[in-house]
């Protein structure tokens, strides 16, 4: 006759840790069950990081640009993050999250969100910020075909292979953080780097907002290229 515990016959189970390819393929299949602190944790990850992503690339993008000659510096915050790929990433998650299985639906739906967002962030900064342009895709060579010089065909679908990268890399990527960490741990992760990019985005917000100098101003005091 089998024994039993001195707490019933029951017993704690000790979680599996699950390797990143088996994280990846529930995730792709739809295998996966999150947990709401998860799904929370992820988002406000995605934040983050892709606003930090978008920053890199643009000042690559002004880099080669200009030739690697200065130090060039995109976006409006002080620190190294752009909030117009955090605001597209949700939104290419919110299209293709169910349609992740299908890479060219992805790629097609994420174009089209992607070039929403796009062509209504430069139109709200135009109409709203006295003109202010902060891309303009009339003036460069690639930007055949653009509209207004908000969005031109080479952006939609630069954007396009980006969400690829996103679907495909980076969300699955928060996704096994958010199974491989404890809960606290993951949750006070998440919540700290995302409260401290708010706080900045935020600020400089209502700095601009006020006519008050921002981080742009700041930057521009140093000698460093601003769009």
């Amino acid at each position: 006759m089998a024994m039993k515990s001195k707490t019933g016959g029951v017993k704690n189970r000790v979680r599996k840790k699950q390797s990143y390819r088996e994280v990846f393929r529930k995730y792709l299949n739809g295998e996966l069950k999150l947990l709401t602190y998860q799904k929370v944790g992820i988002i406000l990850l995605i934040i983050v990081f892709s606003g930090f992503l978008g920053w890199m690339w643009e000042c690559l993008l002004q880099e080669v640009s200009g030739g690697f000659q200065h130090l060039y510096v995109n976006g409006g915050n002080l620190l190294p993050w752009m909030n117009i790929y955090a605001y597209g990433a949700v939104a290419i998650l919110v299209v293709s999250y169910k349609i992740r299985r299908h890479p060219w639906a992805v790629f097609v739906a994420s174009m089209l969100v992607a070039g929403v967002v796009e062509y209504i962030g430069g139109w709200w900064a135009y109409t709203f910020y006295d003109g202010a342009r902060y891309w303009d895709y009339s003036l460069s060579w690639w930007g055949v075909g653009n509209i207004n010089g908000f969005i031109c065909p080479a952006s939609v679908i630069t954007f396009g292979i980006g969400a690829l990268a996103f679907m495909y890399l980076l969300l699955p990527f928060c996704v096994y953080l958010s199974v491989r960490m404890k809960k606290r741990a993951f949750l006070t992760f998440a919540i700290m780097l995302f409260t401290v990019v708010m706080v900045d985005d935020i600020t400089n917000l209502t700095l601009k907002n006020l006519g008050l100098p921002t981080a742009m101003n700041l930057y521009e005091n140093w000698g460093w290229w601003y769009s």
